[in-house]
């Protein structure tokens, strides 16, 4: 799940937004994921192929968002 975020983040060409994002909101991750079982019936489809319980639990972990942070800065310095 984290290359299918970050190759979608990288097709169009939002790495450094999206770097700045996962950094700033990093302490608030955890918010952020039961944010998204909160509003799981509001928002309908998931993004990027996968259920949005399964991205709220990949949220709740702060290891997660270095990682995606680590792909990302990654695929940002081939470019």
């Amino acid at each position: 799940m984290i290359g299918r975020l970050a190759g979608w983040i990288t097709a169009r060409g939002l790495q450094s937004p999206a770097i700045l994002f996962f950094e700033l909101s990093k302490p608030l991750a955890l918010l952020g994921s039961h944010a998204l079982l909160v509003l799981q019936p509001l928002l309908g489809a998931a993004p990027f192929g996968a259920p949005l319980n399964e991205w709220a639990d990949l949220l709740q972990d702060p290891v997660t968002v270095d990682q995606i942070l680590d792909r990302l800065e990654s695929r940002d310095a081939e470019l």
